[in-house]
């Protein structure tokens, strides 16, 4: 069975994402490994008075997107966890692979011009850093 560690944030939930997911699954049985890094939400950095209001929007949304990321795999018939990393998507993979002994990662981006991942580099990066290979996805937002 392979180990599949899948980093994703505003494209969780995008039809390229899960079609890279459905190809891996129809090869070979898979385990996924979502890690959710709990990017700021430039947005939502204004000052709340709404009591209900989460603490830290940034990992309520993060929270959201892995649990209906965690239904869709598993509705693919795919094992499947994860959890909501740190704000550096290089260190929430490097702290996810002490918990989850990966076979491959699986990077799903933005299109370029848009995202921050890919003007940082990050595919590349997470290639260089980790001795696994890497799969870039240039994904579309998933629903929110």
């Amino acid at each position: 069975m392979r180990r599949c560690l899948v980093l994703a944030n505003q494209t969780l939930g995008g039809p390229r994402l899960l079609e890279a997911i459905q190809q891996r699954m129809a090869v070979r049985e898979h385990v996924f490994y979502v890690v959710v890094p709990a990017t700021p939400v430039a947005h939502q950095q204004r000052a709340s008075t709404e009591d209900d209001a989460p603490a830290d929007p940034a990992r309520a949304l993060a929270t959201q997107r892995l649990t209906d990321a965690l239904v869709q795999i598993r509705g693919l018939g795919a094992a499947a966890d994860g959890e909501v990393g740190d704000a550096d998507p290089l260190q929430a993979v490097r702290l996810a692979l002490r918990r989850f002994s990966a076979d491959e990662i699986v990077v799903s981006t933005l299109r370029r011009g848009v995202s921050r991942w890919l003007r940082a580099d990050l595919p590349s990066r997470l290639s260089r850093s980790f001795d696994l290979p890497v799969e870039h996805v240039l994904g579309d937002p998933g629903p929110d």
